[in-house]
């Protein structure tokens, strides 16, 4: 297994976030983090799904 080198400050903040997910180990920490990262928010362009699409007579 691989392993990654992090300064103290930056243990420390995996640390807490560790405790506060209620996580097993520092790998399900980083994936998570990871994860929601690259989700894509409802908010953002394209993705509510209660917009229909537009027509003509909504251009401008």
């Amino acid at each position: 297994m691989p392993t990654v080198r992090v300064h103290e400050k930056t243990l420390k903040m995996l640390n807490d976030i560790k405790k506060e997910m209620n996580a097993s180990s520092h790998n399900q920490v980083i994936r998570t983090l990871i994860l929601e990262r690259k989700s894509i928010p409802d908010s953002m362009f394209g993705s509510n799904r209660k917009l229909t699409s537009f027509s003509e007579c909504d251009e401008a």
